[in-house]
């Protein structure tokens, strides 16, 4: 009797946790990171520095430019630092200074780059070219929902 009961109790468990766990139908945008290191030289095309925000230690290199391949990448110089105690450093590109989130729109004036898993130097691929006016570096912490640093590239 005892392992009937425990049995029932499995099975119950299993369909609720079938049931918690399907699909709502809403659709999810997958955004694919590609921080392959350039081919050949990188050519910066641009260049800033990062100011820290927050109170963060975020400072260092920033760079847009092309390898030889003509494949654009951003380039976070060795200098590079942020803080990572939150595991949600992002890097995006801007329009302005301001990270302005507009998820039901796909917002033309800020561009995923990608995530931040360190300090010092990184590359991050782009897919395809970068549009113009996109000027901003923004290092975005998702989880405190505050930017740790921003950096015009020139």
């Amino acid at each position: 009797m005892k392992r009937i009961f425990t049995t029932m109790i499995a099975l119950a468990l299993v369909s609720i946790s079938t049931v918690a766990c399907s699909s709502d139908n809403n659709e999810t945008v997958e955004v694919q990171v590609d921080t392959a290191n350039p081919v050949g030289a990188f050519t910066a095309i641009k260049t800033g520095t990062l100011t820290a925000q927050n109170g963060t230690p975020t400072k260092g290199l920033i760079e847009t430019g092309v390898d030889n391949s003509n494949t654009t990448f951003v380039h976070l110089g060795s200098d590079f630092t942020t803080e990572l105690g939150t595991g949600t450093a992002t890097i995006y590109l801007s329009r302005t200074a301001t990270f302005t989130a507009s998820p039901g729109t796909g917002n033309p004036d800020l561009k995923l780059i990608g995530i931040v898993n360190k300090n010092g130097e990184a590359f991050y691929k782009v897919d395809g070219t970068i549009p113009a006016g996109l000027d901003y570096v923004i290092v975005w912490c998702g989880s405190a929902n505050i930017p740790f640093g921003n950096g015009l590239l020139k």
